[in-house]
């Protein structure tokens, strides 16, 4: 029988492996154990031993702690989103592309500072969450997360939780997969520009796509500026870097140049571009690049035929990439084929030497079922991919699937679990680091059908987290989200240390700092209204349950900036500033500051308020801004 006809066999006699559809049953859910977790990462061998007596546990208790973070993407909200595994309960909503009414993002002075010239816009589509690395490990420094919508990238910082640096990446439309530098350490964040543009785009070549290009984008990861862009034929799609720091890749789904549906899967194979970033940052040095336009970044010419770059031809429109945490493979899924083309990473250097062809580089392409689209791992030599089209998460083993690629008889597929439902990623704990621990599994999945209570017809998403630690998978947590929350990243609560109060010092409101030094004011301990013209600037601070002004005159037009200092020193004593029929609202955390303008249009008494409870007088911390009419 051959390697197939088992696969087949497999799937047909089990029906926890059993191929079904959109609207296929549920699969029966596991549950383990409920005892407290380990604060610590385990040893392989104390996990094995673990894994054995069912230890691998999904409940954690009121007044205890999750082991892990998870960053998720808010997909067409804009935001980043923060959840405790394997609780899966939401902690904090972090804005980034989006407004929001609670912490003031896009409407305080710093918030707009930090967006800069996409200030103005109000909406965002965040995809594909990452966290810096050293050596390969996440070090909890920062997250950085693209914006398709508006072409953006954007960085949170980790200690608290905020962002603080946003880039509209130029000669580029869709930013869309995103991934940072591995090793020695993230220098570089990289980021796909997915649709093809004519280079410059600015009013030629409209009618010709086969002028048309994207781009690879490389970002310096603390200056959050362009370093370089490689100029490609056909659209990108994800990418991942491999463990060497030599290597980057990119998917490429659209290899035609087509502007439709039937174009874009025309070709049989599509292909991924690896790019060298040693051969590329010698380049520039040397001076081998072009700019476009008023844009002043190098561009590298990496189409096919570039010392840069290689095109390795993949089946078919293939979609995630995701390199194996031992550093050997970089796995490609095929999306329109049922295959995953596993590139080894030691043949890259071969190829780029001109010893072997580009194909010689895919040692093994394992079938295992319709619409695989992205790749996590176990550290234990498994890897589990998202069969969209299956509704599955199907679990094999790498080594197995190339051995027989070569022709030995060996049944690499493992298992095959149902999901609820079409999953698009997924995601193991630390599996996209060389910490890959073989704890969790989440798949999210596209549907949820009939998963929740009926909520109209906008349905939630559906977060599935599986238990991988034994020999099977075990779906322990069905989580609804909303809206698409494409990707995520999960990491050990031991990476992370962010801060409890602010340091006054802070460089996120360092510019209101400034600004307020030049009127004279000290912002710990100044009261003051300043007029200068039409522009007022009103300095206050804030300490359990009032602020330091109990009232404000201003004349109605007036361009009023108000600066808000919040002195608590206790952790959790958030205040807040709202101007009633203002549009107008922010947070201030213990020992931060923050500064918003508006026009005082309307005449008459206005209150302002804290909006965040803060204390038993909470109610009464308010005050008034007497506009006089013009």
């Amino acid at each position: 029988m051959s390697d197939h006809d088992k696969n087949k066999e497999q799937e047909s006699s089990s029906p926890s492996l059993s191929r079904r559809g959109f609207l296929g049953t549920a699969s029966a859910v596991g549950i383990v154990g409920a005892a407290g977790l380990a604060g610590a990462v385990m040893t392989p061998e104390a996990f094995a031993k673990a894994a054995k007596e069912g230890r691998n546990k999904i409940e954690v208790k009121p007044g205890d702690l999750d082991e892990y973070y998870g960053f998720w993407s808010g997909g067409q909200s804009g935001e980043v989103r923060i959840v405790g595994l394997p609780s899966m309960r939401e902690l904090m909503r972090i804005p980034v592309f989006n407004i929001d009414s609670a912490t003031g993002w896009g409407i305080t002075n710093e918030s707009k500072r930090i967006k800069g010239d996409s200030a103005h816009l109000l909406n965002g589509d965040a995809h594909h969450p990452h966290m810096s690395m050293t050596d390969g490990h996440y070090n909890g420094k920062y997250v950085f997360i693209n914006d398709k919508a508006n072409t953006r990238v954007a960085r949170i910082r980790c200690d608290v939780m905020k962002c603080d640096k946003m880039l509209t990446i130029p000669n580029v439309q869709a930013i869309h997969g995103l991934r940072v530098q591995k090793v020695p350490h993230t220098k570089y964040v990289f980021c796909n520009g997915e649709f093809e543009i004519p280079l410059p785009n600015d009013g030629r070549d409209l009618n010709d796509p086969m002028k048309y290009y994207s781009m690879f984008n490389v970002i310096d990861a603390e200056t959050m500026e362009m370093a370089f862009q490689v100029q490609v034929d056909g659209g990108l799609d994800n990418a991942d870097a491999d463990y060497t720091g030599k290597y980057f890749f990119t998917s490429c789904y659209n290899s035609e140049h087509a502007t439709n549906l039937a174009g874009m899967m025309k070709a049989e194979r599509d292909w991924t571009i690896v790019y060298n970033l040693p051969l590329i940052e010698e380049a520039i040095k040397k001076g081998d690049f072009r700019t476009i336009g008023d844009s002043k970044v190098p561009v590298i010419d990496g189409r096919k035929g570039s010392k840069y770059t290689r095109y390795i031809p993949i089946p078919k429109s293939p979609h995630g990439v995701n390199a194996s945490p031992d550093g050997k493979y970089m796995m490609l899924n095929g999306k329109l084929s049922p295959t995953v083309s596993i590139i080894s990473i030691a043949k890259i250097d071969e190829l780029f030497a001109g010893k072997i062809k580009e194909r010689d580089a895919v040692v093994a392409e394992p079938e295992l079922g319709l619409g695989p689209l992205h790749t996590a791992f176990d550290g234990r030599g498994n890897a589990y991919t998202t069969l969209f089209l299956d509704s599955q998460i199907v679990k094999w083993n790498v080594e197995d699937a190339i051995k027989a690629y070569n022709g030995q008889k060996v049944n690499y597929i493992r298992q095959k679990l149902d999901v609820h439902y079409q999953p698009g990623h997924n995601h193991t704990s630390q599996g996209e680091t060389r910490d890959a621990d073989g704890k969790w599994l989440v798949s999210l999945s596209k549907f949820s059908k009939d998963r929740f209570l009926p909520v109209g017809p906008l349905h939630p998403e559906n977060d599935q987290l599986i238990d991988i630690s034994g020999d099977e998978m075990k779906l322990v947590h069905d989580g609804p989200a909303f809206a698409e929350p494409h990707d995520c990243m999960i990491v050990h609560r031991s990476k992370l240390k962010p801060k409890k109060i602010w340091t006054r010092d802070d460089p996120m409101f360092a510019e209101t700092v400034a600004i307020a030094k030049k009127d004279g004011i000290t912002l710990e301990m100044d009261n003051k209204v300043i007029r200068d013209g039409n522009k007022v600037r009103v300095y206050m601070t804030s300490i359990a349950p009032q602020f330091g002004l109990e009232k404000f005159n201003v004349k109605q037009g007036d361009e009023v900036t108000v600066t808000v200092t919040n002195l608590d020193m206790v952790e959790d004593v958030t205040h807040g500033f709202t101007m009633t029929d203002h549009g107008v609202a922010m947070e201030i955390s213990p020992q931060q500051t923050s500064s918003v303008t508006f026009t005082a249009n309307k005449p008459g008494v206005h209150w302002f308020y804290c909006q965040w409870f803060c204390h038993a007088l909470h109610m009464e911390m308010r005050g008034r801004m007497l506009v006089e009419k013009a």
